[in-house]
């Protein structure tokens, strides 16, 4: 009976929003993972010889251990008791999927400063569509399939499903700890943009539209049982919400692009930022300087 009594307080145990977590959460991401490729172009190549890791790199080195912490952590917190295994498996998965992703993207990305277009696919860029001999091609072209393909899945995919692990213990009877404090509705902001990001660069929109649709779904089954979202479940949920908006403005403002849409063709169109940036940026900024 007492064992019972355990489940039953373990099932409906409400947490505090975890502010600390969602902060630092939300902070490295934006530092570690957007501010990969920027910290690379913007500091000098004299620091960072490109026979040598750029400061991207030791970003992406540390985002690889941060983020499994600060996830495994999160799963701590969680009231409800969930599947250690499951949670650790993905964990493995997905600090292996972000290393070989880390080799890619950095070799990619230091690309750019030989003439690389991200813009266009591996063998229309011009100063690879020329390598003798044609093997090399190749090559290059497995390279973008671990950095694009393989690493984005398998570091990806666990992410996304970590967060809906946790996400099923967000649920309470009491409908007044379903509210957001100031803070949360403070971080929502910030938390959406990165998942825009994420979903855009990383090209896993269907994945995310999963994610996001098995969540509405065991919103509307809980809720049968008189379970609503806790204040953590509410941040997630209302961040994944808005990235949705905001990936729809993205497609709507470049839905007219010959060029984007040529390198994008499936039914999924949806351009990556920096081949935005390559494509219209760099032109703005040629522009300028031949003035």
């Amino acid at each position: 009976f007492q064992h019972g009594a355990g489940k039953a307080e373990d099932t409906f145990k409400t947490s505090p929003f975890h502010l600390d977590l969602w902060f630092y959460f939300t902070l490295q991401n934006w530092v570690l993972d957007f501010g990969r490729p920027i910290a690379m172009i913007i500091l000098p190549l004299e620091w960072f010889p490109l026979n040598k890791p750029s400061a991207g790199d030791y970003f992406h080195m540390a985002y690889n251990v941060i983020t499994p912490f600060l996830l495994l952590k999160l799963i701590e917190r969680s009231p409800k008791t969930l599947p250690r295994s499951m949670v650790y498996v993905s964990i493995i998965t997905f600090v292996m999927g972000a290393s070989i992703h880390l080799v890619g993207d950095s070799v990619n990305h230091r690309l750019i400063f030989s003439g690389y277009q991200h813009h266009l696919s591996v063998r229309e860029n011009p100063i690879i569509r020329n390598l003798k001999p044609e093997t090399l091609i190749d090559s290059f072209e497995l390279l973008y399939y671990y950095d694009e393909y393989l690493g984005h899945s398998m570091w990806y995919i666990p992410f996304f499903l970590i967060l809906f692990i946790y996400f099923t213990g967000c649920f309470t009877p009491a409908a007044g700890q379903s509210r957001m404090p100031l803070a949360a509705l403070l971080l929502v902001g910030p938390s959406s943009l990165y998942y825009w990001y994420l979903v855009t660069e990383g090209q896993i929109f269907i994945l995310y539209i999963f994610t996001f649709f098995a969540m509405m779904a065991l919103v509307m089954h809980q809720r049968r049982k008189g379970l609503v979202l806790d204040s953590n479940g509410l941040f997630l949920f209302l961040s994944f919400t808005i990235t949705l908006l905001l990936i729809a403005a993205w497609v709507g403002w470049l839905w007219n692009d010959k060029i984007l849409r040529k390198k994008y063709p499936g039914v999924i169109y949806i351009p990556e930022p920096w081949a935005f940036y390559t494509l219209h940026m760099n032109n703005l900024h040629a522009a300028k300087g031949s003035f």
